[in-house]
């Protein structure tokens, strides 16, 4: 499985009104140090069976969705993580 398969994997499996940080993403695929690396490829992802908006940054901010910020908001909000 190639490492991009695994971020996917991780990704596909938060539940609807969670979220896990980029950190914790790299973290649960065995690369504690490729956080960066989970933001890229989630940044040029177009699948929508990956839900990539349920990625936030380790501060706690939304980050960016395939550079559309207020969509990502729109859809935690939607699916109530955020208020």
């Amino acid at each position: 499985m190639t490492f991009q398969e695994k971020v996917y994997k991780i990704v596909r499996m938060i539940p609807k009104g969670s979220v896990l940080t980029y950190k914790q993403v790299a973290r649960k695929i065995g690369h504690p140090l490729a956080f960066r690396a989970v933001g890229n490829i989630l940044n040029k992802n177009t699948d929508r069976k990956v839900p990539c908006h349920r990625v936030i940054r380790s501060d706690g901010k939304i980050g960016g969705y395939n550079g559309l910020q207020g969509q990502k908001h729109y859809l935690l909000q939607k699916e109530g993580y955020l208020k």
